[in-house]
Parts: structure tokens; C-alpha cells; sequence
């Protein structure tokens, strides 16, 4: 894991494809989120399990920066960082936790599949991203697939579940453009780390106040959801997801979170044993076929 502190050329055909193969590692990885998060809430609180999964989270990413001897942070670098802790490290980790009390996970897909959209908007607005015209109609009917199939499932609706969620996609979209920008300077698994290490005065206090009396009665599904998203979803995956945006373009490599939800169905289907149906592989297929027309029409 090589230092990234100084500015890197992402402009390259080469930075392009390996940000879109990172950007999709970190989507594979994101994929599992929502499911876990749903297990731990079993017998966690919401709130105790957003500060508990930053907090350590933040304590794994001090050390890999100690170990690495990064530079900290400059003045100008520190408001941005609170931005993406803001919008991945709290906020939308609590948010989507709230809604899961009365939401599904399979519902809540309907808004992963307006968060590539988000993160574009927020790209061009705090970044310099300006994507061509046709690359907007490729992003609108990709994310109208992915919420239209959601629907189509047949899934309750829960308006205050609903109105977390939308708020939680919000302050994801604007983390993910925030920490991609903050990327090309500061470097992807550094962007993460710091955002975490500034949240831990926050985070690692209300952990320990929140923590369930009896860490007995906690089930193993439980433990097993904290695990993945302290490590996965909010670590390791932001390594591969930052600097896929940063290289590829917030914009583009943004609208590979379109496959989220169907990856998310895939781990189903291989792990639980799901039925996955032709109207699946139909809508995969043009989702696909939306993400392959946005990257064509990137700038």
C-alpha cells in the first residue's frame, strides 16, 4: 500500500481502466452492506452500531497511517474531511441503520439505485466533472432500471423508512464526490482513514457510553454483520472505491453502483439459495449496457 499524499495523473487511459476495476471491487464489497447492516441491528442499537463500526474502523485506519508514516492532513484538506465523515462515516451508516428498522433490505435497493446519480451531481457541484449530455440520459435510465425492478418485486412501503433512506443516499452522493476529489491529492485509503480518525473523538466515546450491557445475548449473525461493515464497508471497500473515482472520474465510475443491488441479489442466490428469475438477468443486462454507455460518453 504506497503513499499517495502528492497529486497523481489520473487522466490516462490506463488510471481510467483500473479506476473502473477498482471502482467495481469497491462496489462488490459495498454489496454485502445493507444485508449486514440488517443482521446487526437484529440485536444492536442503530446508533451504537454506527459509532462502533467508525470508531474501530478509525482505530484500524491510525494504525495503517502510523505504520505508513503519513503526513497529516493540510489546513485546507481538514473542512472536506469532515465532509466525507459527515456523509460516509455517520451519516449515512446511521441513516440507513434507522431505515432498516422499517424497511427491508430489498427496499432499500430502490434508493442504492438513485445514489450513482447522487454522487454525479455532487461530482459536478464540488468537483470539475462535466459529462457529456448523453452521459446523463445513460444515468437517469439506469438508476429508473434499477428503482423500477425494486418495485416491481413487490416490496412494502414505510414513508418514514423511505424518507431515512432518501436522506442517507444524500449525504453518501456528497461523501463519495467529496472523498473522491479530496483523493487526488491526498490518496484513496488515506481519505478514508483521516475521515475516520477526525470522527473517532465523536465516535469512540458514544461507543463505549451505548454499549449493550450484556454482550452476551448478542447472536453470532449480529457479531458477524458489526464485523463486515467495521472492516468491509467501512475500510476496505472506500480503499478500492476512492481511488477508483479518483482515477476513472466521480461521474463514471459513480454509476457502477448501479450493479450494487444486483450483486447484492447474486451473494443471495449463492449463499441462501434464491431464485434468481429471467426479469433479473434482463434488467442486469440493461443496467449493464447503461453503465458501458455512461463510461462511453464520460467527458
Amino acid at each position: 500500500m504506497e503513499s499517495t499524499s502528492k497529486s497523481l495523473p489520473y487522466n490516462s487511459k490506463e488510471s481510467s481502466l483500473s479506476g473502473w476495476v477498482n471502482g467495481l471491487l469497491g462496489v462488490l464489497i459495498f454489496s454485502g452492506s445493507l444485508p449486514a447492516t440488517k443482521m446487526a441491528i437484529l440485536d444492536f442499537d442503530p446508533i451504537f452500531l454506527t459509532v462502533a463500526r467508525a470508531a474501530i474502523a478509525g482505530l484500524l485506519g491510525l494504525s495503517i497511517l502510523f505504520i505508513y508514516k503519513e503526513k497529516r492532513p493540510i489546513r485546507q484538506q481538514i473542512f472536506p474531511l469532515m465532509i466525507v465523515a459527515l456523509g460516509v462515516v455517520v451519516g449515512y451508516p446511521l441513516l440507513s441503520a434507522l431505515a432498516l428498522q422499517y424497511v427491508t433490505s430489498a427496499h432499500s435497493m430502490v434508493f442504492i439505485g438513485l445514489l450513482p446519480l447522487c454522487t454525479a451531481i455532487f461530482g459536478v457541484l464540488r468537483g470539475s466533472d462535466r459529462p457529456h449530455p448523453a452521459f446523463w440520459l445513460f444515468s437517469i435510465l439506469g438508476s429508473l432500471l434499477v428503482v423500477g425492478f425494486a418495485f416491481a418485486q413487490g416490496i412494502s412501503a414505510s414513508p418514514k423508512g423511505d424518507l431515512l433512506m432518501l436522506l442517507a443516499i444524500i449525504l453518501c452522493g456528497l461523501g463519495y464526490a467529496e472523498g473522491a476529489k479530496l483523493s487526488k491529492t491526498l490518496g484513496g485509503w488515506q481519505v478514508i482513514s483521516w475521515a475516520l480518525v477526525i470522527s473517532m473523538p465523536f465516535t469512540a466515546p458514544l461507543m463505549f457510553f451505548l454499549m449493550p450491557s450484556s454482550l452476551e445475548l448478542i447472536s453470532a449473525p449480529a457479531w458477524i454483520g458489526l464485523a463486515y461493515v467495521t472492516l468491509f464497508s467501512m475500510l476496505i471497500g472506500f480503499i478500492f472505491w476512492y481511488r477508483g473515482l479518483a482515477q476513472g472520474g466521480i461521474a463514471a465510475v459513480g454509476q457502477l453502483q448501479l450493479l450494487q443491488p444486483f450483486f447484492g441479489l447474486a451473494l443471495a442466490a449463492t449463499l441462501l439459495g434464491e431464485k434468481v428469475d429471467s426479469n433479473m438477468l434482463f434488467v442486469t443486462a440493461g443496467v449493464i449496457l447503461c453503465v458501458a454507455g455512461s463510461r462511453k460518453f464520460t467527458k
